[in-house]
């Protein structure tokens, strides 16, 4: 089961959190194909930790072979059995925890990739819906935490909840009323768990959340930095930002206060256990029952389970923090996503370049603000109709509806060859004004649109598109590394890339939002030439930037305020004297005289 947090940060619909129950399920699925491997880890520390229970008797033997003063012969046996226990002890929890480390990395890897995997799949809308910095929040600081304690605080539980297991039975060995004694601690440190629990849980998953909307607010605030200063908002969205930073760092101070609190009741436990066993073992010794080495080894075990049940419990800030980490990871994994998104390679795309119908196509970002009302039109096969408006009047909506990243609300239908698109981009490409250039080889980015595709299938893709001169010119030719940690692309080289793998992915339909958007005017007429010849031949819907492209495109398309308001030619719509004739004279009248047709930028 998964649960979803109510206070969705400032309208927005939260990605889940999984529940408790759920995300124990989780791990459980997980660790099953890998118990052998869990199996030898754990019996390896068992091992390890039994052998090392045999140095508090040892140092007890030591404690009576001197008040019996026996001869110095007499050490010469535990102290060989001391060193070997040592010996034996260190080879085993070396290697069972480094198979245990290995457990917890194998396991964290599939988790991160399972929620890659998923949040891939999640529409577009999902996540627009739940803002960037809720995500984002859990692959950083989420992610980190579950990793953090795989790698620390796993493999330190496990050993101390052996060593605490053991060392109870040990002393009950001993004399069962050391063990009683030491149990004087266990009602203390037992309230303390729960208390602590009860509080840290709710607690981090509070700061988890004000955390995401922190992030959030910032991405808002710098990404939309120009239209802050432009309406002069930078008083609200600093107070936003103040105030919800306040909102994050109050809550960690109230989780460092409870941990505070946390470790001084432990120390109340310890106090009063250690006091127990050293009275119960001065009665012992003094009515026979015991000797001086018994109740030093005595106290020794109790004394060595501060160790480990203090790490046990000081883990649980860990634990916590990591679980709630955990339980907003596992809530992206379980998110249902789409039923044609995990069977898109499975649907049929249509022969040819197939019509675009839309039908009653509306949509809403937000209920009851609809930024598309009713739209009907149709594009035909082979047609290039180019979608023009002033900013604001839906034209990205369309296309990211057309592209199958949006559904359509209230009923209406996004039909193309009889198909409805998806985002697997098999059926309708997309190239916007944003592209990513990803980390790695030129050839292996524009494999990412065809794998199987040649060196020579490459070369072909990028000559049509403009590209293959600089290509080749670069340092490595194809396997030049680009991205993030490589050699950096102009905006205009990444448009052609981009452009490149539209060739490579062959889809029947292809649609260019501002995809020429970013290129100067040096570049303008090259990158224009560029999406001419891979549209070539396919049905393209393009949001055009520059009227010069809607001038070249079989029909253009005129969006006002979520509608259609003008259909037909460039030369049509010039003659009607509409809207669109008077942003073609608004833009051509910005054109300085010098400018070649095409390179000047739009409204």
């Amino acid at each position: 089961m998964t649960t979803r947090p109510e206070e969705a940060e400032a309208g927005r619909a939260l990605l889940p959190t999984a529940s408790a129950a759920r995300t124990r399920a989780a791990v459980g699925e997980l660790l099953r194909p890998h118990r052998g491997l869990a199996f030898a880890g754990f019996g390896l520390m068992v091992v390890a930790t039994s052998v090392g229970l045999l140095t508090q008797p040892l140092l007890g033997r030591i404690v009576d072979i001197v008040t019996e003063h026996r001869s110095a012969d007499a050490l010469d046996l535990p102290v060989l059995a001391l060193a070997a226990v040592a010996v034996v002890q260190g080879v085993t929890t070396a290697l069972g925890m480094s198979l245990v480390s290995r457990l917890g990395e194998t396991v964290l890897a599939r988790l991160r990739e399972l929620f890659v995997e998923r949040a891939l799949s999640l529409p577009l809308e999902r996540l627009e819906k739940a803002g960037s910095g809720d995500l984002n929040a859990r692959v950083t600081r989420d992610v980190s935490r579950v990793a953090d304690a795989v790698r620390g605080a796993l493999p330190e539980l496990a050993r101390s909840a052996l060593s605490i297991v053991l060392t109870l039975g040990a002393l009950a060995l001993l004399d069962w009323r050391f063990l009683l004694a030491a149990l004087v601690a266990v009602p203390v440190q037992a309230h303390t768990a729960r208390w602590y629990v009860r509080n840290a849980v709710p607690l981090y998953a509070r700061e988890r959340i004000a955390t995401g909307a922190q992030q959030q607010q910032l991405l808002d605030t710098i990404g939309g930095a120009r239209t802050v200063r432009a309406y002069r908002m930078q008083t609200r969205h600093t107070r936003e930002v103040t105030e919800r930073s306040r909102a994050s760092v109050e809550l960690t101070m109230r989780g460092v206060r409870l941990v505070l609190r946390f470790y001084s009741r432990l120390h109340i436990a310890e106090y009063a256990g250690l006091g127990a066993v050293l009275v119960t073992g001065f009665l012992l010794v003094r009515s026979g029952s015991a000797s001086v080495g018994t109740a030093t080894a005595a106290a020794l075990y109790f004394h060595a389970l501060f160790g480990p049940v203090n790490t046990a419990l000081v883990l649980l800030d860990d634990a916590q923090s990591a679980t709630a980490g955990l339980a907003r990871l596992v809530g992206v994994v379980d998110e249902p996503v789409p039923a044609s998104a995990g069977h898109a390679d499975d649907r049929p795309v249509p022969a040819g370049a197939p019509s675009v119908t839309l039908t009653a196509v509306s949509h809403a970002y937000v209920p009851g603000r609809p930024v598309l009302h009713g739209v009907d039109l149709e594009i035909r096969p082979k047609e290039r109709v180019a979608l023009v408006g002033t900013t604001g009047a839906g034209k990205t909506t369309l296309a990211k509806l057309v592209a199958g990243l949006h559904r359509p609300d209230g009923g209406g239908r996004v039909d193309v060859g009889g198909v409805e698109p998806d985002e697997s981009g098999r059926l309708v490409g997309l190239v916007t004004q944003e592209v990513h250039v990803f980390a790695g080889t030129l050839a292996d980015d524009l494999r990412l649109a065809r794998p199987q595709a040649d060196d020579e299938e490459l070369r072909e893709a990028l000559a049509t598109v403009g590209a293959l001169g600089w290509a080749q010119a670069l340092p490595d030719g194809l396997e030049t590394v680009v991205g993030d940690g490589g050699h950096r692309l102009t905006a205009d080289r990444a448009q052609q890339l981009a452009l490149a793998r539209i060739l490579l992915a062959d889809p029947p339909v292809v649609v260019l939002d501002e995809a020429t958007a970013e290129a100067g005017s040096s570049g303008a007429r090259q990158l224009d030439e560029a999406a001419e010849r891979a549209l070539r031949g396919r049905t393209a819907l393009v949001v055009a930037h520059r009227l010069s492209q809607a001038a070249t495109a079989d029909r253009v398309v005129v969006l006002s305020d979520g509608r259609v308001v003008e259909n037909g030619t460039h030369d049509e719509l010039l003659a009607a004297g509409g809207t669109y004739a008077a942003l073609w004279q608004a833009w051509s009248g910005s054109r300085s005289p010098g400018t070649a047709p095409g390179a000047a930028t739009g409204p």
